[in-house]
């Protein structure tokens, strides 16, 4: 594929790759940009679902005008595989930053803020996301006024329209186990409160460097996630603020009636704890720390 020229976009090198499709950097010939390619895997173009999925993908994605959601370009076939072409981004994914250690309680409530409003429009256009997690957003290293410009949330394969909100599981493939709601691994009706559930576990993950429920094997996470309480914020850090204890623990309250109902509430939340004055105190402190990507 190196090399190769794709409709109006030569294949630069290979960036990665996953279930649902390899990621190509490529060069626009005509706009001279740096996009990002995905392919369908060529195998997979044989199971319709897969493409009807992947196309749904694209489709979910360009609805959605929001700077941190990734911008889809095209959807097009090549030699028998479908493509999309969408914005580059250069940097890291959140689940690599994190993989450092936690972020700084300003950065992840920053972060939380920046996603939890990306979803926020796709909730009110009927779109749920259902695969939010650390490895599906990008921290771009450009060097934005606005911090929460960095973040782009990426990969709505797994996207749901309000219509179709039934969700079929098969093994438990469908989703990341870790950041599922307890009602989407059992196979019930979801909603839009289901990403709310796991936003809140890739909070969790942000402020403590790790995620909220664990195990060794599919089985305990599933377990821990139906059964079980996660270990608070406190308990895995020092100094947690109360205010983000609540709100975590509200966003992953296991029935989805007492999580936050929407978008809007938890975002009220997250910028009265970032606009206490405690916090501002907290921003302009010797022990500020932020990422580098």
């Amino acid at each position: 594929m190196i090399g190769k020229i794709i409709s109006h976009y030569k294949v630069i090198e290979k960036l990665g790759e996953g279930g649902m499709g390899e990621v190509y950097l490529a060069e626009d010939l005509k706009l001279e940009r740096k996009v990002a390619i995905k392919f369908l895997p060529q195998h997979l173009t044989k199971d319709k679902d897969n493409v009807e999925r992947f196309i749904r993908e694209a489709k979910a994605a360009a609805a959605l005008n929001h700077p941190n959601i990734i911008t889809i370009y095209e959807i097009g076939e090549f030699e028998g595989q479908i493509y999309i072409a969408m914005e580059y981004i250069e940097g890291q994914t959140l689940g690599q930053i994190i993989r450092t250690g936690p972020l700084s309680f300003e950065q992840a409530t920053e972060f939380a803020i920046a996603i939890a409003d990306a979803l926020s429009l796709a909730h009110r256009k009927g779109i749920f996301h259902r695969d939010v997690k650390p490895d599906n957003v990008m921290v771009a290293s450009e060097d934005y006024a606005q911090v929460s410009r960095h973040i782009k949330l990426l990969d709505f394969g797994l996207v749901k329209f309000k219509r179709l909100s039934k969700l079929t599981v098969t093994g438990l493939t469908v989703g990341t186990l870790a950041y599922m709601s307890p009602e989407q691994t059992t196979g019930q009706i979801v909603d839009h409160r289901t990403d709310i559930f796991s936003l809140g576990a890739v909070f969790y993950e942000m402020l403590t460097g790790f995620p909220p429920f664990i195990g060794e094997y599919d089985a305990a996470v599933l377990y821990s996630l139906v059964n079980e309480e996660p270990l608070s914020l406190s308990q895995q850090r020092a100094g947690v603020p109360e205010d983000l204890e609540r709100i975590v623990s509200k966003a992953l309250a296991k029935d989805p009636d007492q999580r936050y109902q929407n978008m809007g509430e938890l975002l009220v939340d997250l910028a009265d704890y970032q606009f206490k004055p405690q916090t501002l105190a907290e921003k302009a402190g010797p022990e500020k720390k932020s990422i580098a990507v």
